[in-house]
């Protein structure tokens, strides 16, 4: 946080980033750096603006002062002590003044330098100068768990991530499987639910959806304040050989979330939506984890969905999101874990913004010999799920602010219904074959 205001000796202010909370370390959101810095600049502006008035009224004083001048030879209770107090009262006025113009001027080096060092790191970034703690921490992270951190994942993929929307069609070209098409949306079941409407609740909906197959996403519709509002739940990625291809959440939900905005899946949440009852101006929250996050984030940049519903609140875990930017009234809240190298598969950290909070989880991850780590231990969502009930039990600024918006929007949860739905898409076609004999160099019927 900002140093309080300097007096006395006048050292310099600065800005920092909120100490860590036990295994969370918090970036973004009203206690983070950006934050602070738009602070300082608008104290900047009000000390000059104060100093400003200090001044004119210190002119007076002194117009008061040089018309006094003339009554210094009268008896000391009149003249010369009025002109004594006037004096002082200029100089009074001139030292706060000059107080403030320092004081301000400390501000706006604060903010250059901030700047400065910004610059600096980012071009050190670019070039990929190494920083020594950086470094043997990803060395460190990958001699216990087998994994590249995500740290070291963003260095290695920052600019691969780039073209992917450009090249997503020579992807799909190359590799049927990655297609991407429309999806349909079929209603399963509803259910009455105990909603937990907290980060650590929410994921947990998203591990029994998880649980209950493949492609399915779930509707959950909460009363609050007498009114309706819905929590979209979106699974991370599916990868089964029983699928066949139809899954919308296999590796063509990558390809459809990271290099078309996620245009097929979120057109199935709004189908799903409506399905569900849901009204046109409806609060929604949408919570997914790993590729599930890619998708609810990208509801925040979907016109179609913001036409007819207002999404007020994104919760990710373990999810590449940093190059998607959501409107300034969405709330987002990122859960990461440093030797996780998902979130930093599309090669740059998240933004840190009033709006936007992200809680990396820093505690030491291991691999035993024999483990099925999966994607690595960081990627759990289980380790995810208690993630968010630290975040729930914190009292960071930007956490307690974060909880106050979900809060505002679902309640203290509760009662509510959960209605889940199953999403499709056309298999891709089958790989080519050469139906000639072969042996023989002539044709068989039917080929071409």
């Amino acid at each position: 946080m900002a140093d309080p205001t300097p007096s006395g000796p006048g050292d310099p202010i600065h800005v920092s980033p909120p100490r860590p909370d036990g295994i969370l370390t918090v970036s973004g959101g009203v206690g983070g750096i950006t934050v602070q810095l738009e602070e300082l600049d608008v104290g900047a502006g009000k000390l000059d603006a104060l100093a400003h008035r200090l001044a004119a009224i210190e002119a007076e004083l002194f117009g008061a002062w040089q018309g006094l001048g003339s009554y210094q030879n009268r008896p000391r209770g009149t003249g010369t002590a009025a002109l004594i107090a006037v004096g002082e009262a200029r100089d009074a006025c001139q030292r706060v003044r000059l107080e403030l113009q320092r004081i301000g001027s400390q501000v706006r080096s604060c903010r250059r330098d901030y700047d400065m060092a910004e610059a600096v790191a980012h071009m050190q970034w670019m070039l990929g100068v190494p920083d020594p703690q950086v470094e043997l921490q990803k060395h460190v992270d990958f001699w216990r768990t087998g994994f590249l951190n995500g740290d070291a994942t963003e260095m290695l993929l920052t600019n691969a991530v780039t073209v992917l929307p450009v090249t997503r069609s020579a992807v799909e070209a190359a590799i049927p499987g990655l297609r991407t098409g429309p999806v349909k949306t079929r209603q399963e079941e509803s259910l009455r639910i105990d909603l937990d409407a907290t980060p650590a609740g929410l994921l947990e909906r998203v591990r029994l959806l998880e649980e209950r197959g493949s492609g399915f996403i779930e509707v959950i519709e909460v009363e609050n304040k007498g009114g309706k509002a819905y929590v979209v739940a979106v699974p991370g990625t599916q990868v089964k050989e029983e699928d066949g291809g139809t899954n919308p959440f296999d590796l063509g939900g990558i390809v459809d979330g990271m290099g078309n905005d996620s245009a097929q899946v979120n057109a199935a949440v709004l189908q799903a939506l409506h399905a569900a009852g849901a009204e046109p101006g409806a609060d929604v929250v949408a919570v997914g984890y790993s590729q599930g996050g890619i998708h609810a984030m990208n509801l925040a940049g979907d016109e179609d969905f913001l036409k007819e519903y207002r999404l007020k609140y994104v919760l990710t875990a373990g999810s590449p999101i940093s190059r998607i930017i959501p409107p300034d009234d969405v709330s987002t809240l990122h859960l990461e874990h440093r030797t996780d190298w998902v979130p930093g598969s599309d090669g740059l950290p998240n933004r840190d913004t009033r709006n936007q909070v992200t809680v990396t989880v820093t505690n030491d991850l291991y691999v035993r010999g024999g483990e099925d780590a999966g994607l690595g231990p960081g990627h759990r969502l289980g380790g995810y799920e208690e993630a968010g009930r630290l975040v729930a039990a914190s009292k960071d600024p930007s956490l307690a602010q974060s909880a106050g918006v979900l809060g505002a929007v679902l309640g203290a949860g509760g009662a509510a219904t959960a209605t889940r739905f199953s999403l499709t898409k056309r298999p891709p076609p089958p790989p080519a074959m050469d139906r000639r004999d072969p042996f023989s160099s002539r044709p068989q019927p039917g080929a071409k």
